[in-house]
């Protein structure tokens, strides 16, 4: 058997401790929120040193958008199960799911450091974290759903990327100050804006005529 490359252990370590060091983040900001965070909240839990700490993050703040990736990976990841899912044709049925996916993804239903962020006070911070949410939700949904539903019905909007830019971040916001806003109108105002309501039971009449 083939030995391994030189530093493979070495660079398995080197992950973990930056791992166990995240985890420390997500651990502290659950228990006490992120405006109680700091770097020996983090090390306690870790069991380090600062200045292993500081060997992998520079400041708090890097460490916690560090974290906030993670969070913003595992909504993308959601995302893709949901556009893998989809049923060609079933344009309510999608939108069910999606209106369902941003309201779950807004009040941190499974992810405690989203919500933390959204009431932590710190107005700077959510709105980088809604802009990355908003940004990396558009330019996905442009590259593989929009050009999905292209190739069997008419794209009746213009701008696509900042459409679902500006979209995105409307509900965000709308979700958060109305928390418990029926997934029903979500789902409406996403297809009003993207005047695709036709295709749905509510307004059959509004069906695009190709």
């Amino acid at each position: 058997m083939a030995s391994e490359a030189p530093g493979h252990h070495e660079r398995l370590a080197h992950d973990d401790r930056r791992g166990d060091i995240l985890a420390a983040v997500w651990s502290a900001i659950e228990e006490d929120g992120i405006s109680r965070l700091s770097i020996s909240s983090i090390t306690k839990r870790v069991g380090c040193t600062r200045s292993l700490f500081y060997h992998y993050f520079p400041t708090k703040e890097d460490a916690l958008q560090a974290v906030l990736d993670q969070s913003i990976d595992a909504f993308v990841e959601r995302l893709i199960d949901w556009n893998a899912s989809r049923v060609p044709g079933d344009i309510e049925g999608a939108l069910d799911q999606a209106a369902h996916l941003l309201k779950s993804m807004v009040r941190g239903d499974s992810d405690h450091t989203a919500r933390s962020v959204a009431h932590g006070g710190d107005a700077s911070l959510y709105a980088s974290f809604v802009h990355r949410v908003a940004d990396r939700t558009a330019r996905y949904v442009c590259s593989s759903t929009v050009v999905d539903f292209a190739a069997r019905h008419e794209v009746r909007i213009d701008h696509l990327y900042e459409t679902f830019y500006v979209l995105i971040t409307g509900l965000i916001m709308y979700v958060r100050t109305h928390p418990d806003a029926p997934e029903e109108t979500i789902k409406d105002i996403i297809a009003s804006t993207l005047h695709i309501e036709g295709y749905t039971a509510k307004y059959p009449e509004r069906r695009p005529v190709r």
